[in-house]
């Protein structure tokens, strides 16, 4: 079993800051890409930021400049670092990992269960 705990969620003022955390824990062989993903209601969830088993990293336009993606491999935790935050910066954002349970299986997406973030004065 596998899962994924985020943390750091929270109200916030415009142009505050909140660091995201997600620690995947369970049966894990290796871990590919990592990312973070946020979703209003009544909206589709959308690509915020993620990042290769390498290093490599891609944001979504909107963030770009604004926050920071990075993961510790020792840990198995990813991490969101948000700047500058705006109203409509305000959603659920969800962890996302790819994840082989062992040298016998595919990658399979694993999720969290959501961390809400408020930006609001």
């Amino acid at each position: 079993q596998v899962q994924l705990v985020e943390s750091g969620g929270g109200l916030v003022q415009p142009g505050g800051s909140l660091r995201l955390s997600c620690a995947a824990s369970g049966s894990i062989f290796s871990i590919n890409d990592m990312g973070w993903y946020r979703q209003t209601p009544g909206k589709q969830r959308e690509l915020v930021a993620v990042i290769s088993s390498g290093g490599g990293t891609n944001y979504a336009d909107f963030v770009k400049g604004r926050f920071t993606i990075s993961r510790d491999n020792a840990k198995n935790t990813v991490y969101l670092q948000t700047n500058s935050l705006k109203p409509e910066d305000t959603a659920v954002y969800y962890c996302y990992a790819g994840i082989r349970r062992s040298p016998l299986t595919s990658t399979m997406g694993y999720w969290g269960q959501g961390t809400q973030v408020t930006v609001s004065s």
